[in-house]
């Protein structure tokens, strides 16, 4: 599988030298980074190469990280791929609702997993986790309300060692696991 996919990122980047910056195989996955402005036609020769025919489109992501595969900022739109693949424009609406990454071109930039007055992008590093309302529907007064948002766990700081460790307060349902009781099954 590692052979077919260095062949195709051989073929990629010599096929589009000035589009595609930099190649990278990770879990069995072919990683491309593409220009921003050369998007457009690095979808479309995926697609309509006879080599290559990618013919359906069914993820566009991002991530709030320095090194995308398509870097941007809040700035520079990148190019919309709906008049290559219709399924972009859900894939689009969602990355720019959840991210605020603007795709120039698209025709229906609108929310669509949060609230229409909703402000700011909730998957971006400086959106804050308080100050904010959640819309609900309320069966006891049978309409919509907004309550403020509670973060249901607090924070907490990893190690990534373990994921025990650090764990100093009982959490609820491990009372028994700390009574001492040897027939708890709780290490002594």
């Amino acid at each position: 599988m590692e052979e077919r996919l260095k062949a195709l990122a051989e073929y990629l980047a010599a096929g589009l030298p000035d589009a595609v910056t930099g190649t990278e195989i990770r879990h069995d996955e072919l990683c491309l980074q593409v220009e921003r402005t050369a998007l457009p036609r690095v979808l479309g020769f995926l697609r309509d190469d006879p080599k290559c025919r990618f013919t359906l489109l069914c993820d566009i992501c991002g991530v709030d990280y320095p090194d995308l595969k398509v870097e941007t900022d809040e700035n520079e739109p990148v190019p919309s791929a709906t008049g290559l693949y219709s399924s972009a424009g859900w894939w689009e609406r969602e990355a720019w609702d959840l991210l605020g990454i603007y795709f120039a071109g698209n025709p229906d930039l609108r929310r669509i997993l949060t609230d229409y007055g909703f402000e700011g992008h909730p998957l971006r590093k400086d959106f804050p986790l308080t100050g904010y309302v959640e819309l609900r529907y309320d069966e006891q007064q049978k309409r919509v309300v907004y309550d403020p948002v509670r973060l249901q766990q607090e924070f907490r700081s990893f190690d990534f060692l373990s994921p025990w460790e650090g764990m100093d307060k009982i959490l609820p349902g491990d009372e028994k696991a700390s009574d001492g009781n040897p027939a708890s099954g709780a290490p002594q």
